[in-house]
């Protein structure tokens, strides 16, 4: 797995690294199929409002790619609040192929449409 961090208009500390590594930890528990991860951290310095944090990441997983952002005023909890959005993409995906391939086994096993088992023919 690639573990990408980068910043635009931000330096990325060693501690923001170790933090989003920490926070990444328990998409890797849920799912290990993990093929490439690209975070970005951003400030957005904005004239008509505060500056806003904003992170983003996109998950390149075994036939599907998932991208997700979030914007908060504290850089922290824009990577808590990634994570979290992140997490729940992530389980459902899971449960979507573990769904398909359960359903992939009841069909070799021999049942038909109606959920009876089809009677052998001689």
């Amino acid at each position: 797995m690639n573990l990408t961090i980068s910043g635009h208009h931000l330096e990325v500390t060693p501690a923001i690294r170790e933090y989003v590594q920490g926070k990444l930890e328990r998409i890797k528990r849920h799912f290990d199929h993990v093929i490439d991860i690209a975070v970005i951290l951003a400030v957005d310095n904005l004239p008509e409002k505060e500056r806003r944090q904003r992170a983003e990441i996109t998950l390149r997983l075994r036939g599907k790619d998932v991208h997700v952002a979030s914007i908060a005023q504290d850089l922290y909890a824009a990577i808590d609040t990634l994570i979290d959005k992140l997490d729940r993409q992530v389980l459902k995906y899971k449960t979507k192929i573990q769904d398909h391939q359960h359903a992939g086994i009841k069909r070799m096993i021999g049942e038909d449409d109606d959920g009876a088992a089809a009677a052998p023919t001689a």
